[in-house]
C-alpha cells in the first residue's frame, strides 16, 4: 500500500477530527446502508475497548473528491492509521470485530 498517509493536517482539515493517539479506525459509510450502521457500531465499541484509539466516519456521498482519491469504491470501506497517519490496513464490506482488533494490533505495533 505504500506510505499512503491521512495525516493530522488532512484528517483535521478534511474532517474536523482528530486522530487517534495510537491509531484511528477511518470509516467511509453512505446514507442507506445497512452494513455501514453495523461496522459503525463495531468500529465504535472497538474504540471503546482500546486506549487512544479513535473512529472517524465520513460520509462518502458528501467527500466525493476524498473517495476518489483514496479509491473507496463501495461503502463500508475501512481503513486503519497508525498513530502517524499511514494506512495500515484497508478492507471494504463490514468488518469481523476480530478482524478489526487484529488490524489495530498491526498499526500499534508499527508493522
Amino acid at each position: 500500500m505504500g506510505d499512503r498517509r491521512l495525516g493530522p493536517a488532512d484528517l483535521g482539515a478534511d474532517l474536523g477530527a482528530d486522530l487517534g493517539a495510537r491509531a484511528t479506525l477511518v470509516q467511509f459509510s453512505s446514507a442507506f446502508c445497512a452494513p455501514c450502521r453495523a461496522t459503525r457500531r463495531v468500529l465504535a465499541e472497538v474504540a471503546r475497548m482500546v486506549p487512544g484509539v479513535a473512529h472517524v466516519e465520513v460520509d462518502a456521498e458528501a467527500r466525493l473528491e476524498l473517495v476518489r482519491s483514496l479509491g473507496v469504491l463501495k461503502t463500508p470501506t475501512v481503513f486503519v492509521l497508525d498513530a502517524a497517519g499511514r494506512i495500515v490496513r484497508r478492507a471494504a464490506g463490514q468488518p469481523r470485530k476480530a478482524d478489526v482488533i487484529a488490524a489495530l494490533g498491526e498499526a500499534v505495533r508499527g508493522v
